[in-house]
């Protein structure tokens, strides 16, 4: 049933409905006309017949045809009705089993009739439709297996130009549909006949192009967090020595920690733009996932419980998975509330709080760098889950943020799962 409700299926069948259509008003239309002008010609023989079978009349001469009679049994009652009135007429009737054309006229206060076989005039009839739905069939056929051609073209390009659009969504930004600059003919110069336009070729440009200028501006966004990050480098460094010789008190105190926080904020800008300039590679190595989760609780300083429900063997760096692990702590005892729960279920790791929970926003589109999302939540920059994001992207970690039914949000962990060392 899919396959049916496909673009390609709807524009062959209706192509082939409208022929259909068309074919059969024309039939009718044919057959209404050439049984018209078969009738004609056979009403026009038995008028000719009947004057020249009133003329032998006249002159009491026989006319020497058999299918010549006054008042004969067979003919119709509206025939015999018209010659009472003193007209001429002729009808299509039946004369015992066949069917003849019937003509009479009175004569002498009795009705006059002959009749001509009409038999052989329906066949004819019957040929001529049989011929007309042969070739509307044939027509039909051939306008379906274009229009299934035509729609299967259309309907390729348009896959394949949602296929780029949702490979770009998933971040893809160097996908494109790439149609030939000939294939169709229009295309998006719009200085070319309005008769030669492919308005699914200019879609397929349309997308290209704001590909393009996607990736432009967030190429610009990227090089431009790496230069900020590194020239503040620098001088954060040699402010940072430079506040270490004032001399002790509440000053002082206030200074470090500001320089802290923003030599904190500089080092997540360089390591967010090395994440998106797509360097870094992972060391991947087999770990227990269940001792690696408490050894990165304990190194993080934060206060969390581990349940380990099962444990697993997986395939990961141990280096960055306790900074994904650390950051979200972080952002759970930031944002959230106590307490924050860390569960261990074969390769899965689901990391947990009982605060406001995450944004809609941040759970349909992601993290997302300065975009805190639900002032619930509290203030930040939103760097800690956008590395949490890359880092887990460099590791094939299948990442999903939710909110739990009974509140407090919840970060999961899906990580690849390694074999267990052989016994030496």
């Amino acid at each position: 049933m899919r396959a049916l409700s496909s673009l390609r299926w709807k524009i062959a069948l209706t192509t082939t409905a409208v022929c259909c259509m068309v074919a059969a008003a024309l039939g009718i239309l044919v057959h209404n006309v050439v049984a018209r002008q078969i009738v004609g010609e056979v009403r026009t023989k038995a008028d000719a017949e009947l004057d020249h079978a009133l003329g032998h009349y006249e002159y009491g001469t026989s006319h020497g045809d058999v299918n010549v009679a006054l008042d004969p049994p067979g003919l119709p009652e509206r025939l015999r009705e018209l010659v009472a009135r003193g007209d001429t007429g002729s009808m299509v009737g039946h004369r015992g089993d066949e069917p003849v054309m019937w003509a009479a006229a009175p004569a002498d206060e009795q009705t006059l009739a002959i009749w001509i076989p009409y038999g052989n005039t329906r066949d004819r009839l019957r040929d001529i439709d049989t011929a007309i739905l042969a070739s509307s069939i044939v027509a039909a056929g051939a306008v379906a297996l274009a229009g299934l051609f035509l729609a299967d073209r259309i309907s390729r390009r348009l896959a394949t130009t949602a296929a780029v659009a949702r490979r770009i969504s998933a971040g893809d930004l160097d996908a494109r549909v790439g149609l030939p600059a000939d294939d169709g003919g229009g295309g998006g110069d719009d200085r070319r006949p309005a008769r030669s336009r492919d308005e699914v070729r200019d879609v397929a440009q349309a997308l290209d192009s704001m590909a393009g200028s996607l990736q432009d501006r967030l190429e610009a966004e990227k090089r431009f967090t790496a230069d900020v990050a590194h020239e503040l480098r620098t001088p954060l460094t040699g402010s940072l020595a430079a506040a270490a010789l004032l001399p002790a008190g509440r000053p002082k105190e206030m200074i470090n920690d500001r320089l802290k926080a923003l030599h904190l904020l500089t080092e997540d800008l360089l390591e967010i733009s090395r994440l998106d300039s797509g360097v870094e590679r992972a060391e991947l190595a087999r770990v227990e996932l269940g001792r690696a989760v408490r050894r990165a609780v304990t190194g993080s300083g934060r206060d969390a419980t581990v349940r380990v429900v099962r444990d697993a063997v997986v395939l990961t760096d141990r280096r960055r998975l306790d900074r994904i692990l650390a950051n979200l702590l972080v952002n759970s005892h930031k944002h959230g509330r106590p307490p924050v729960e860390v569960t261990v279920e074969g390769p899965v790791v689901a990391v947990r709080d009982h605060g406001p929970g995450y944004p809609s926003e941040l759970i349909e589109q992601g993290p997302q760098r300065f975009r805190t999302g639900d002032p619930g939540r509290g203030r930040g920059h939103g760097l800690g889950l956008t590395i949490v994001a890359g880092q887990a992207a460099v590791l094939e970690i299948e990442l999903t943020f939710a909110n739990a039914p009974d509140g407090g949000a919840v970060t999961t962990l899906r990580l690849p799962v390694g074999r267990l060392p052989e016994a030496s």
